[in-house]
This record gives C-alpha cells, sequence and structure tokens, in this order.
C-alpha cells in the first residue's frame, strides 16, 4: 500500500509497526510550523537507504527499507 498526502494514516500505520518503506522527497523550502511526520507514538525502527536521487530544482527524493532492530551508536 502506498499512503499519498495523508499524515494521519502513515503516524497510525507506523505506531503499529506496518511500514516497511518510506519514500521521501525532501524540498529545499521551509514554510513555518506544519505537521510532523515522526509524531509521538511513532516507535523506533531502523531504515537503509537503497535509492537516492535528486533534481535540478534540488528536491531530494530517497527510498529506504526496514532494516530490522535500530542500533545506537557511531554514524
Amino acid at each position: 500500500m502506498q499512503v499519498h498526502g495523508s499524515g494521519n494514516l502513515i503516524q497510525m500505520l507506523m505506531e503499529h509497526d506496518l511500514v516497511d518503506e518510506l519514500w521521501l522527497k525532501i524540498f529545499p523550502i521551509t514554510l513555518g510550523t506544519g505537521k510532523r511526520l515522526f509524531a509521538g507514538g511513532t516507535i523506533p525502527a531502523a531504515f537503509i537507504l537503497y535509492d537516492l536521487k535528486s533534481s535540478p530544482k534540488g528536491v531530494i527524493i530517497v527510498s529506504y527499507k526496514r532494516a530490522g532492530e535500530v542500533e545506537t551508536g557511531s554514524f
């Protein structure tokens, strides 16, 4: 299932550990306050980068897959 534009649904899926991939588009603009994607209730989860692209206008498109348990330490 893909979720487009529903912050409430993605947060509910993340709270119940039902997200195995993240496809994010990061735009080079700030507009002030907004809704947090990773709000309270999101469980800790590790992801690994498997694709990265950028557009001529500076949009960064990243894809992450679930990578098991969270490991803390250096990066």
